[in-house]
C-alpha cells in the first residue's frame, strides 16, 4: 500500500475508533492510532483466518479501525491501571 493510501486508512480509522470510544483526539494521534489499528487488525485478522485485500479499500479500513479500536481499549486498560495505583 502506498505511504498516500497509509495515511488517509489511519485518519479514517484513528477517526472512526476515537468516535466509537468516545475519546477526543487531535489530527496527528487519529493518524497513529489508526496506522497501529492497522498493524493490529491485520494481525487479529491473520491469527482469525480472515482474508481480506490490501489497499486503499472499505475491508482495510475496517481492519484498520477494529484494531485501533482494540489499540485504544488495551490503552485504557493499561492507563486505568496505573492511575489506580
Amino acid at each position: 500500500m502506498s505511504i498516500i493510501a497509509w495515511i488517509v486508512v489511519g485518519i479514517i480509522a484513528g477517526f472512526i475508533a476515537e468516535k466509537v470510544t468516545g475519546r477526543n483526539h487531535g489530527l496527528l494521534t487519529n493518524l497513529i492510532v489508526g496506522i497501529i489499528g492497522a498493524f493490529v487488525g491485520g494481525f487479529l485478522a491473520s491469527l482469525l483466518g480472515f482474508e481480506y485485500a490490501e489497499g486503499f479499500n472499505l475491508a482495510s479500513i475496517i481492519v484498520a479501525t477494529i484494531g485501533a479500536i482494540v489499540f485504544l481499549w488495551i490503552l485504557g486498560m493499561i492507563q486505568g491501571r496505573r492511575s489506580s495505583r
